[in-house]
C-alpha cells in the first residue's frame, strides 16, 4: 500500500502545481479579460497552447486519484461516519472559502483594473447584478477555481449511494472500463454540444463544464474499478506504455489541429471552415480529447509508478500541503501578479515566474498555518497541565 500512495502523492501534488501553471497563465493570454483576477498588459498567445494542452489531463488524474480511494473510505465507514469525514475534509473547507476568498478574488479584481469597490453583498458568489453584462466578474461572481470541491463531494456522495445498492464494484474489467468510459464520454460531449449547452453550468453550490461532468465521473469511477483490481500490483506492461505514447502523440496532433481550427471558427463566425463537417469536425474534437486524456493518464501513472515511487521529507510536505495549496493558489497568484503588472520583462518569462513563485508561496503559507496550529495546540495542552 505504501508503494501506491508515495506515487499517486507524487502524481497528484504534480497535477495541483499543474494547476496553478493554468491558472498563472490566464494572466498573460489575451483571453478572460472581464473575469480573471489580474489582467497583465504583458500578454502571449503561446501560452493559450500550454493551457489548452494541460487542460486535457490535468483535472481528470485528481478526479482518477479522488476515485481510488473512495472504494476503501467506503467499505471502511458507516454512511453516517463517510458523510461527517467527507464534509469536514470537503465541503467544511469550500465554505470557509466561498465566503472569504470569493470576496478576496473580487477586491483584487477591481483593484487591478483601477475600478472602485461595490456594495458588501456584491462580493460573494450567491450575487449576480441584474441587467449588466454578465460576463464580467464583478457583475456575477463565480465560485471560479473552488468549482472542483462541491462536485467532487457529489461524486463521492453518489459513490458512496450506488455501492449501497451493490451496483459498485462493477464486475467488469478495467480494459472495458476504459472503452466503456471513452465511448460514454463521447457521445454525452456530442450530446451536450449538439444541444447547444455547452459552458459552463453557474449556481450556489454545483458550477461545472457541462461537456466535462459525465467524462469526469467516468474518470472517478475508473479510478475506483482500477483500485478494486488492484491494477497498481500488476508487473510493468511495457508494451502498452510504448502503445499508450504513440496513441497520444497521434492523438494529440489531431487535436491540436481540429481545436485551433473550431477556436479560430469561434473568433470570426463567417470564416466557418471545417476538415469534413460541424458533426465530423467536432466528434473527432472529444474523440482526440478523451483519446489523449487517457493515454496522459496511464503514461503518467506508469511514469510515476516505476520512477517516482519514493519519498523524502519534502516531497511529504509537498504532498501533505496539496489539498490547501489548491484552495488557497488563486489568491496567492492574485496578490503575486499585481505586483509583477509593471515589471518590464516578456510574458512568458512573467509567466513562468509567477507560476513557481505562487506555488512555493502557498505552500508556505499552508506550511506556516499548520506549524501555528501544532505550537498553539502544544501551548493549550501545556496550559491545561496534560502531557504534550
Amino acid at each position: 500500500m505504501k508503494t501506491r500512495i508515495y506515487f499517486l502523492d507524487h502524481l497528484r501534488t504534480l497535477a495541483i502545481f499543474l494547476v496553478v501553471l493554468i491558472h498563472a497563465g490566464i494572466v498573460y493570454e489575451p483571453i478572460l479579460e472581464n473575469a480573471w483576477i489580474v489582467s497583465d498588459p504583458a500578454k502571449s498567445g503561446a501560452i493559450g497552447l500550454v493551457r489548452m494542452y494541460l487542460d486535457l489531463f490535468v483535472m481528470y488524474i485528481i478526479f482518477f486519484i479522488s476515485g481510488y480511494f473512495i472504494s476503501d473510505s467506503v467499505k471502511e465507514k458507516s454512511v453516517a461516519a463517510f458523510l461527517t469525514a467527507k464534509f469536514k475534509r470537503i465541503l467544511w473547507p469550500w465554505i470557509i472559502a466561498v465566503f472569504t476568498l470569493i470576496p478576496a478574488y473580487k477586491a483584487l479584481f477591481l483593484y487591478s483594473r483601477g475600478l472602485p469597490q461595490e456594495e458588501w453583498y456584491s462580493y460573494f458568489h450567491l450575487f449576480q447584478r441584474t441587467g449588466s453584462d454578465l460576463s464580467v466578474f464583478s457583475n456575477n461572481p463565480s465560485q471560479n477555481w473552488l468549482w472542483f470541491l462541491p462536485v467532487l463531494f457529489v461524486f463521492q456522495v453518489v459513490y458512496l449511494g450506488l455501492s449501497k445498492v451493490k451496483v459498485f464494484p462493477l464486475k467488469i474489467s478495467v480494459q472495458t472500463g476504459v472503452i466503456l468510459a471513452f465511448v460514454i464520454g463521447v457521445v454525452y460531449s456530442m450530446a451536450i454540444s449538439n444541444a447547444g449547452l455547452t459552458g459552463w453550468r453557474h449556481s450556489g453550490f454545483l458550477e461545472f463544464q457541462r461537456e466535462r461532468l459525465l467524462p469526469y465521473f467516468l474518470v472517478f469511477l475508473l479510478g475506483a474499478l482500477c483500485r478494486e483490481r488492484n491494477v497498481f500490483e500488476r508487473p510493468k506492461n511495457r508494451r502498452l506504455y510504448i502503445v499508450s505514447n504513440v496513441v497520444l502523440t497521434l492523438a494529440l496532433g489531431i487535436f491540436t489541429a481540429v481545436a485551433l481550427n473550431l477556436f479560430f471558427n469561434l473568433i470570426d463566425p463567417a470564416r466557418n471552415y471545417f476538415f469534413v463537417s460541424s458533426l465530423v469536425d467536432r466528434t473527432v474534437y472529444y474523440s482526440t480529447a478523451l483519446l489523449s486524456m487517457f493515454s496522459f493518464l496511464y503514461v503518467m501513472l506508469h511514469t510515476f509508478r516505476f520512477s517516482f515511487n519514493k519519498t523524502n521529507g519534502l516531497m511529504n510536505q509537498l504532498n501533505k500541503n496539496s489539498y490547501a495549496v489548491y484552495i488557497i493558489h488563486v489568491i496567492v497568484l492574485g496578490l503575486i501578479a499585481l505586483l509583477m503588472v509593471h515589471l518590464p520583462i516578456p510574458a512568458f518569462a512573467k509567466y513562468m515566474v509567477l507560476a513557481v513563485l505562487t506555488f512555493v508561496g502557498s505552500n508556505v503559507l499552508v506550511y506556516a498555518y499548520n506549524q501555528l496550529l501544532h505550537y498553539s495546540e502544544m501551548i493549550l495542552t501545556a496550559l491545561a497541565g496534560r502531557p504534550t
